[in-house]
Parts: structure tokens; sequence; C-alpha cells
């Protein structure tokens, strides 16, 4: 598999050297199918999952396929130009794959050993004042991403307020986001599940025209994921185990990024969302090889 998807990364490199060196563009034929080759580079699975070192079990749910951790990094860092980072893997809908035309949604799916997350706060939190507090944030951390280069970013909304599930220990909320002047809005809808020393991540990167699909999904991807023996929020151990120093709402707000530079880590995280679903694959042909038109 990896000797596949290098000589895929190196075709692809050699294609655009040529474009750039000779201002030569694909054909559509010669397009679809370079965009066929890399989809059927991947190789997926289904059914019952371990990720990482045995945290957590993934059954892949019924219409999904799952993208193991290294083809996963594949895809997030060489085709959708993000910078690595550790993933676990990526849940696409059956028909979907990472090159789509016709791409709905994927799944990226992470665990952050942050500590045991206390849940009291939960039920206190007014998600009004919240969401005042996180829109102030982004627009702090705007000056910081356009001096690196980057559009700015607004917090447009909840595009689906936070729910917590006391029982479960699983949380949930979508914000909608307007990057630069791109006339789609892009749709960041978040899952966490709370363990024992911190929690898995499970984030849909679409855009906002998807927010029905996900919505209808979403119970589907909750129920797809639980702690293995020994994570569970059930397993905590005060006199061993590590306390987060947040709570629901910080985890909501990203708080806790402030103590290894907010700033930074809110650029490099909403970039992932931006370079998946905002105009990505109509840049990937025009730009990049060319429409043939």
């Amino acid at each position: 598999m990896i000797k596949k998807l290098l000589v895929f990364h190196l075709f692809l490199i050699g294609i655009i050297g040529q474009i750039h060196a000779q201002e030569e563009e694909l054909s559509d034929e010669e397009y679809f199918a370079l965009v066929d080759s890399i989809n059927s580079s991947f190789t997926y699975q289904y059914g019952t999952i371990i990720l990482g070192d045995n945290i957590a079990t993934l059954q892949v749910p019924k219409g999904y396929k799952y993208l193991d951790t290294e083809q996963s990094s594949y895809v997030l860092t060489e085709l959708w130009g993000n910078p690595p980072e550790e993933v676990l893997g990526l849940l696409f809908p059956e028909d979907i794959d990472p090159m789509s035309d016709d791409f709905t949604y994927a799944v990226e799916i992470n665990y952050a050993e942050e500590g045991y997350i206390d849940d009291e706060d939960a039920q206190e939190i007014d998600y009004d004042d919240l969401l005042e507090e996180m829109q102030s944030d982004t627009d702090e951390a705007n000056s910081y991403r356009i001096e690196e280069g980057y559009e700015k970013i607004e917090l447009v909304g909840w595009a689906s307020e936070p729910f917590y599930d006391y029982k479960s220990k699983k949380l949930h909320w979508a914000k909608e986001l307007k990057f630069g002047e791109q006339e789609i809005n892009t749709l960041n809808y978040n899952i966490r599940i709370l363990g024992r020393k911190g929690y898995l991540n499970m984030n849909a990167i679409s855009n906002m025209e998807a927010l029905p699909i996900v919505k209808q999904d979403i119970n589907d991807i909750l129920a797809s994921v639980e702690f293995n023996d020994g994570y569970r929020y059930g397993d905590f151990n005060p006199e061993v185990d590590e306390i987060a120093a947040y709570g629901i709402g910080g985890l909501i707000a990203g708080k806790m990024l402030a103590k290894t530079g907010f700033f930074v880590l809110l650029l490099k995280f909403w970039k992932v969302i931006a370079l998946a679903v905002g105009g990505f694959f109509t840049a990937f042909r025009k730009k990049i090889f060319g429409s043939g038109e």
C-alpha cells in the first residue's frame, strides 16, 4: 500500500512539475483518469477496527468505510495539503472517496490525551454566552492568520447547538464558519467522546450544504466508537490519573489550546477544514492541473 501511494505521490509531483515547466494543461480525460487512479489506490476497511494502541474500538457504521492511519495521514497531508499531525483514521460515506468531485464529508478521528475532563459544568453552560466568547477569540486570532498569509475566519454561529449525553459521555456540536470571501460557508461538526485520560475527537469535514446529511448520520457516528477497558471514563482513578485543566465549556471553546499556543494551534486546526472543503477540489483541478476547457 505504501508503495502504491508513493507511486501516485511521485506521479503527482511529476505532473505538476511538467505543467509548470511547459505551461501545459491536462485534458478532462487525463484529469479524471488521474483522479480515478488516486482514488483506486486506497484500501478501505469495514467491521471492527481497533484504534490506536487498543485505546478504543470502532464499529464501522453501515454505509461507511474506514481508511487506516497511514493512508489517512497521506490524504490529509499530501492530497489535502495540511500540516503533518497524528490521526487514527478517516471515515467516509461508502460512495465517497478523498478526490471525489461530489465530495460530501469525511470524519477525521484522533485522540487527545489531555487528562480526565470533569463534566460537572455541562448543565451550567450558557451556550449563547459561550458563542460570543468564541467569536471574540476567533476575531482576535484573525490578525495572526492574516500575518501568516491565511484567510480570516468568521465564526457565524452554531450550526447545531452543543449537546452532552451524561450517560454515554459523548458531546457534539457544530459551528458555521466563513473563510475569507468564499461564497459557501464551512461546516465544522465536532464530536468528543470522554475517556479516562483524554478524549476521542471526531470532526466531520464538510460545508454547510452537507449539514442535513451529517445531522441525519450523526447518531450512527456517535454509536460507532467506544473506549476499551482501562480507557473508559468510569475507569478514572483520582490517585494516579491527571485531571484536565478545563471542563465541558473549555472543551467546546478550545480554551485548552491556550497553554500550548492558542493562535498557532487554532491556525493549524482550521487549516485542515479550509483546505479540505473550502473550494479545494475545484482549485485542485483548475489551478494545478488546468480545467481542460
